[in-house]
Formats: structure tokens, sequence, C-alpha cells
């Protein structure tokens, strides 16, 4: 090699060292040094391959022409037509015709770019970190036969200066990466922690609530005919027709337990199924409520809610009745109408009404909407509340589809 050529060499590689200054990512990288390079090795195809950390797998970065080898992200390094290289196996590659080398060619080998694009002679040499190769630099020509020992040469003059280079920025990518999936594994653990907290609430909630009604209701009632019957017991002569009231207010006492028990363990969904709990609770609702009111449950889910677990249909249920409640207590409603649909592979319950709208009847409504948020999310199924229609009136939705509905033994 002449002095002048030898010195040619020189700058190009020192403009190659310089146009690395501040490229912060593999192809801005390719983007800035390609030009140059072609000057030392003259190419129609150039190409880095950069294996990632867990070594299986590899990503290629190209200039010049565009092929499916750049496309294809992340490929199995055992795919590689240069697997050996990428190995360790072998120090460098050379060849004057790929297209019929059978280096390149052997089964399961990603190799037909090389024949789609012809690219006949090829180099490709190691990029490599304290001994240990982390992708290959690769060289390509339509033309057969244009490499030699110093084109191979050159490149590794090259790969020396881009390996440290790449080797930092696949540290970079990596620690984003792993950053992100810490990330998002916190997020995900800090909305499961918030979704148990507003769990835990809301069931502490409703045990104030059945403590609340025990004792405000039941209690107060027991306490009342308890007094009486003590007033009763000093009296002389006590008659049939004296005790006939003590009588009802105990039977009326066993109904309004029964009731609060009936709210806080739902027998009849466990007993006869989804459908017939929402319609008992329904019918019930209504009469208790003393209100006139249309009610109407579709039912167009062949059995498949009642193919749930018991956690999720109780869930489900949970949200479906405290939306009948808010319908009839708040809403000021004349009709209900509930429907269960399995379509599209999902579940879907929908409770809406007539009454005065979501904005007024939040107002007397209390936590419910959110207990009803929260249900849903601990179950990974989507709820949403909206007008039933433009004249006002309330839609309920709680949908559960996809993974979560197969997580949960569903067949829609």
């Amino acid at each position: 090699m002449h002095m002048s050529e030898s010195r040619s060499l020189f700058d190009h590689y020192l403009s190659i060292s310089r146009l690395l200054a501040g490229q912060l990512d593999f192809h801005s990288v390719i983007r800035s040094v390609a030009d140059e390079i072609s000057h030392v090795i003259p190419y129609d195809h150039f190409d880095v391959c950069i294996i990632m950390v867990d070594e299986k797998y590899h990503i290629a970065y190209e200039s010049g022409l565009e092929t499916d080898w750049g496309k294809r992200h992340p490929a199995p390094v055992s795919d590689s037509p240069i697997r050996t290289l990428l190995w360790g196996e072998v120090d460098h590659l050379l060849t004057d015709d790929a297209c019929s080398d059978p280096r390149f060619h052997f089964e399961g080998a990603f190799s037909h770019p090389i024949i789609r694009e012809q690219l006949r002679s090829r180099l490709h040499v190691p990029l490599k970190v304290q001994g240990n190769v982390i992708g290959a630099l690769s060289c390509s020509s339509h033309r057969a036969g244009l490499y030699g020992m110093q084109d191979v040469e050159n490149a590794r003059a090259i790969a020396d200066l881009l390996a440290p280079h790449f080797f930092a920025i696949r540290a970079a990518e990596q620690a984003k990466r792993s950053a992100i999936v810490e990330a998002e594994a916190r997020a995900r653990e800090e909305g499961l922690r918030l979704g148990a907290l507003k769990l835990t609430e809301a069931l502490e909630a409703e045990r104030q609530r059945i403590g609340m009604d025990l004792h405000d209701q039941i209690l107060a009632d027991l306490t009342r005919l308890s007094r009486r019957l003590e007033r009763l017991a000093r009296m002389p002569d006590v008659t049939g027709e004296a005790l006939e009231p003590l009588f009802r207010g105990l039977q009326q006492c066993m109904h309004d337990l029964r009731q609060i028990i009936e709210e806080a363990k739902p027998s009849v969904l466990q007993l006869f199924g989804f459908a017939q709990a929402i319609e008992n609770h329904l019918e019930r609702s209504i009469q208790e409520s003393g209100a006139i009111m249309r009610w109407k449950l579709t039912d167009e889910t062949n059995g498949a809610i009642d193919c749930l677990e018991q956690p999720v249909s109780i869930a489900l249920f949970r949200i479906a009745q405290e939306a009948i409640n808010n319908a009839i207590r708040h809403a000021q409603a004349s009709c209900v109408l509930v429907r269960l649909e399995a379509a599209a592979g999902a579940l879907i319950i929908e409770v809406s009404d007539d009454g005065i709208g979501l904005n007024t009847a939040r107002k007397t409504s209390g936590g419910g909407i959110e207990n009803m948020k929260t249900r849903a999310r601990l179950i990974s199924a989507r709820f949403a509340v909206k007008p039933s229609s433009p004249a006002g009136g309330t839609s309920v939705t709680v949908t559960l589809a996809g993974r979560a509905l197969a997580a949960f033994g569903g067949a829609a």
C-alpha cells in the first residue's frame, strides 16, 4: 500500500471517528458513517447487525439497499446466514459469490435477500468488545470477486472504531427497556394495590352498612319487642290477642334479617344462575320501593355467564345490583331495562333507565358508581356510564372480554 493510499485511509478512519460523536442510536450511526465507509470499501449493500443481550436474537441496520434483513426485528441468530461469525466460530467471512456459496445457505437460513438482490461479493467481520462478539459489519456487491483480504483488514479497522460506540448504545437501549419494563411492573403493582385498597374500602363500607342496618332496624325492633314482652310478663291474664302484635313484629324482624343476609350473600345467584338472580332482585326491589315501574330483562348469553368463576360472577352481579338500585332509588325512572349478551368473545351487562340522568342522580347515589368501577377494574372488565338516550336517562355497561374472559372461565 502506497503512502498516499495509507494517508487517505487514515483520513477516512479519522472522519468516521468524528462522525460518531453525538450519535445516540444505531440508525443515526449507520446514516452518518455509511458514505465515508463507501470510500474505504465500495458496496451496494452495507449493514451492521447487533446481537441482543440475550445472545439469541440480533437486529440488522442497513444502508444502500433495503432488504428483509432490516425489516425483520428481531431475528434468531441461528437463522442468520453469518451465524458462524456471530457465534465466534470464524474470524471473518469472505466470498466471491454468496449466491452459490453453501456457507450462506443451510436449512432454516434467512438468506433469500442474497438471491433476490444478487449480493455476490460479500465480506463480514465481527464487532468485538473485550474479546466478545457483539455483532458484525457486512459489505456486499452485485459484482462477483470484488473483495480481497485487504478489504477484510480495512473492514476490521472500521469495526474496531464502531464496536465500542455500538456497545454503549446497546447498553443504553437495554437500560431503557429495563426501565420501561420496571416502570410498567410498578404501575401494575400500584394499580393492583390501589384496586385492593378500593375494594377494601368498599367492603368496609358494605360491612358498616350491614352493621347499621342490623343496629338501626333489626336490633331496634327486637329491643322494642323485648321491652313489650317484659311488660306483658308482669301483667296477669295475658291473652293471645295481646300477643298477636308481637308475633307480627317478630315475623317482620325475621323478614328484614333474611333480606339483609340475602343482600350480603346472593344465594339465588348460586342456586339458580345469573339471569334469575337479576330478575329476582328487580322484582323485589321495585315491589319494596312502592314505585310504579316497568322492567324488562333480556338474556342472550346462552348460559355463558353462568360458566364464570364464582368471584367474577358475584362481582358482575354486584355491579348490576348497584346499577338497578340507583335506577330505582335515585333516578326517578319509570322503566328499567337489563340486557345480558354474549357476542364477539365478550360478555356484556347493560342496565339502562329513563330517569333524571346521571348528573342529577349522582348527587344522591353516594359512592355507588365508584364501587362499580372498582369491582370492574379488579376483574379486568371495562366499565362505562353514560346517558341512555338524547332525552336523558342513564346506561351502565360492564364488559368482560378477551383474555380476561378466558382467564375467568367464560366462553362467549
